[in-house]
């Protein structure tokens, strides 16, 4: 009987330690993909076409926006290992910053999805949509009714800015983190707010800083090296052989 007691609770030990390093290295595959989110968003900015109808069907659209999409999902997959990482000591204020950093990336790869596939299509039959749907970027007004799309943009913005904030505020208090790294997140969101002192597509560059900070914290989350937690069984053994050693004495 006690030797079928031991084995379950060797298997049970094993699958809770294969458990915890399979979560351990998820967590670092996030950050390896928050690195890759970083640097494709620091290299889209200076090649990024001019948002006009000329531009829409030429081949640089079409890769920057792809790049894009890659660059809106592994931001996605970061930014959640980032939380992971830290999930009790970022706790409310972490999830919150989560959430709304998360969002801001989901509607991203929405409207970059429309620019990728849905405008190219659009050239010849509707090029005043187009006009007008890059001009929610651009700034530009729109001869044609586009519903809800204009206030989705500023709504976006405003899930970057404050996600990125409150995300970054909760890192740097957690200190599980690069703090440096975490400073600069929140930094590079509320640098956003200075795109209107900027003309377009100058304010691209606001975002160098966010690139910069991603790529950092993923880079943290990949390079960390973990110690694993002794099971009950090995602390058994240690303390046992201990116990010999003092009989011998």
């Amino acid at each position: 009987m006690n030797t079928n007691r031991q084995t379950a609770v060797i298997k049970g030990n094993n699958k809770e330690s294969k458990m915890k390093i399979t979560a351990s290295n998820l967590i670092r595959w996030a950050g390896l993909a928050g690195m890759f989110a970083g640097i494709l968003f620091i290299v889209i900015q200076p090649i990024h076409p001019t948002e006009n109808l000329a531009s829409v069907t030429t081949s640089t659209w079409a890769i920057v926006h792809y790049l894009t999409i890659a660059m809106s999902l592994f931001g996605l997959l970061g930014i959640t290992g980032i939380y992971a990482r830290q999930v009790k000591e970022a706790g409310w204020l972490g999830l919150a910053g989560f959430l709304l950093f998360s969002l801001f990336w989901i509607a991203t790869t929405a409207f970059t999805f429309v620019e990728a596939f849905i405008l190219p299509l659009l050239v010849t039959d509707a090029p005043k949509f187009i006009e007008g749907f890059l001009g929610i970027f651009s700034g530009s007004a729109s001869e044609v009714n586009l519903g809800a799309l204009p206030s989705a943009a500023p709504l976006a913005g405003g899930m970057y800015i404050l996600g990125g904030l409150i995300l970054g505020m909760a890192t740097f208090r957690a200190g599980i983190l690069p703090r440096w790294a975490a400073g600069l997140l929140a930094f590079a969101a509320m640098s956003t707010l200075a795109s209107s002192l900027l003309p377009h597509p100058l304010d691209r560059f606001l975002a160098v800083p966010m690139g910069v900070a991603l790529a950092w914290l993923g880079y943290a989350l990949w390079s960390e090296r973990r110690e694993k937690v002794p099971t009950p069984l090995q602390i058994r053994k240690v303390n046992g052989g201990a116990r010999d050693e003092s009989d011998r004495i």
